[in-house]
């Protein structure tokens, strides 16, 4: 399976935004962006003129970042939202947030997507009781997300929920954080990102 390999914070210096690829080292003094906010490389300092192409194009490697999704993948997706009844740039967004990878992730059981793919990955998660391990599987309204029973007493899992304690997942879905499990129980927003996403310029930058 390809995925990104590279050091992630430089992909945070090229959007000039924190896309929270390391979890909670990204809210402190060590986020790469807190030291170093410009682009990386040895022209990171030199400024440009920005194009109408330009600004959608960050725009669509933003998003295309913040859910760890690669160039091929991402067409795919935002094909299958043109194709769906509704307002192509909300279903997309829809569908992105709807991976299995992201719904871990917002549920607490991981402390960004990268590590929410991993889990996903090794058989950690069960949905509606079968195990899935495919982190791109599309969750849909009612489907109950769990942490597979042998792996409930994981460690990793019994800090997560201590550190998210406090933290209530978006409105789209419920926790039941003792039993390790959570459900989808509505469609999400586009604000459910959590960052400025401007889905109508990878609408443009697609349509051309």
């Amino acid at each position: 399976m390809a995925r990104y390999r590279e050091a992630v914070c430089r992909l945070c210096r090229r959007e000039n935004t924190k896309l929270f690829l390391k979890g909670d080292r990204c809210i402190t003094s060590k986020c790469a962006l807190e030291r170093r906010a410009y682009a990386p490389g040895q022209h990171g300092q030199r400024r440009s003129k920005v194009t109408e192409y330009g600004i959608q194009l960050r725009e669509k490697q933003k998003t295309r970042r913040i859910y760890g999704v690669l160039e091929r993948q991402f067409r795919k997706i935002f094909h299958n939202a043109e194709r769906t009844k509704g307002i192509t740039g909300e279903v997309f967004i829809q569908l992105l947030e709807r991976r299995l990878d992201n719904a871990v992730y917002r549920l607490g059981f991981a402390s960004n997507r990268i590590q929410g793919r991993q889990i996903v990955a090794h058989r950690h998660v069960m949905v509606n009781g079968r195990p899935v391990n495919i982190p791109s599987f599309v969750v849909k309204k009612g489907d109950v997300i769990e942490v597979a029973p042998k792996s409930k007493a994981n460690k990793h899992f019994v800090s997560m929920m201590e550190k998210r304690a406090n933290v209530a997942p978006p409105h789209w879905l419920s926790l039941t954080a003792g039993e390790l499990k959570g459900q989808v129980i509505d469609d999400p927003k586009a604000a459910d990102v959590g960052l400025p996403v401007r889905e109508q310029l990878i609408v443009e930058f697609y349509s051309k």
